[in-house]
């Protein structure tokens, strides 16, 4: 990965525990997928701590220059919102999604 890119998704992993996201991790992708470097994952408590983590978030990549290639109005019911910025993808997960899907698990079997 990048020094920029990682810098980056350590400033997105620390805004993120800053604004209450719990276990948040960063994980090193580039060697097994083309399409991004990173994954930045982190458990919210609610469907409202995750509607209000990814507007604030939305701001502060900005003001790291990053732009959101995928941005929606309004985060999803689902418990899981995906924030796609090309070289960092941001998951912000419920604790059930995230003990399910176990991302860091499957992407580190791939390495």
């Amino acid at each position: 990965m990048k020094e920029e890119i990682k810098k980056k998704a350590q400033a997105i992993e620390q805004f993120l525990n800053d604004h209450k996201g719990l276990n948040t991790v960063v994980v090193d992708v580039s060697e097994q997928c083309t399409w991004t470097d990173c994954f930045v994952i982190t458990t919210v408590n609610s469907l409202g701590h995750l509607r209000g983590l990814a507007r604030e978030l939305w701001s502060f990549l900005e003001e790291q220059g990053l732009s959101v290639v995928n941005r929606h109005k309004t985060p999803g019911d689902d418990g899981w919102e995906l924030i796609d910025c090309s070289d960092i993808v941001i998951h912000l997960m419920s604790p059930e999604l995230r003990d399910f899907y176990s991302l860091e698990k499957l992407w580190s079997v791939l390495k």
